[in-house]
């Protein structure tokens, strides 16, 4: 049974604990995750849960133990990218969560501290970094080669898409085959990226700027 803290008891906490929780009730003991606790600087985020885990420290208190990983639940990209490099100061173990129903060769060529959600597909030839975070039914398609420390709300890549490192790929939001992403870029919900991306990029529809509501009329 591995043995891991969850960094971050907010929202993105929850859900981890959740789908671990589900996870642990559909596979066999060999394969089972206990979570030890949580770090955290607010008090109220763990209560607010109400996780049977403790929460033990903030970041800068915590002293890693020889055994354990660490779990990064937390989706902004420019805080996960500052506690990536805090944990791997402190020699941390930044370990990785796959849910069992996730769809993906054995051999996929996938880094360290991965984050993968019930349902995603992670198809056979495709090349994963570090530290990315998945939600549920995102999908990366053959031939991908995609970097670090990404987020993926529900969103997904299709063939031959290539993806840098530290981007937000918003609710929705599709890239089609063989476009090409940067770097520290931000998605908005429902995009398709039909053409290249480079750094520091934000991708949006001009029409959201106004919201329109029309009564019905009786």
């Amino acid at each position: 049974m591995r043995n891991i803290i969850i960094l971050g008891a907010g929202g993105a906490g929850a859900e981890v604990t959740f789908y671990i929780e589900d996870h642990n009730s559909k596979v066999g003991n060999d394969q089972k995750i206990r979570i030890s606790g949580y770090i955290d600087d607010s008090k109220e985020n763990w209560e607010k849960y109400n996780y049977k885990a403790p929460l033990l420290s903030d970041i800068d208190s915590y002293t890693p133990n020889e055994g354990e990983e660490v779990l990064i639940a937390i989706m902004d990209i420019s805080l996960r990218e500052k506690m990536i490099k805090t944990l791997l100061d402190k020699n941390a173990k930044i370990g990785s969560f796959i849910h069992h129903s996730v769809v993906m060769p054995e051999n996929l060529d996938i880094g360290e501290g991965n984050i993968v959600f019930p349902f995603c597909i992670l198809e056979k030839h495709a090349t994963i970094g570090s530290y990315n975070f998945l939600t549920s039914y995102c999908f990366i398609s053959h031939d991908c080669v995609v970097g670090d420390n990404n987020f993926l709300s529900v969103a997904g890549f299709a063939g031959s898409v290539k993806v840098g490192s530290n981007n937000y790929f918003g609710l929705r939001s599709t890239v089609i085959p063989g476009v090409e992403v940067g770097n520290n870029n931000v998605i908005q919900a429902g995009m398709i990226v039909d053409k290249n991306v480079k750094d520091d990029t934000t991708v949006f529809y001009r029409f959201k700027e106004k919201v329109m509501a029309i009564p019905k009329i009786n």
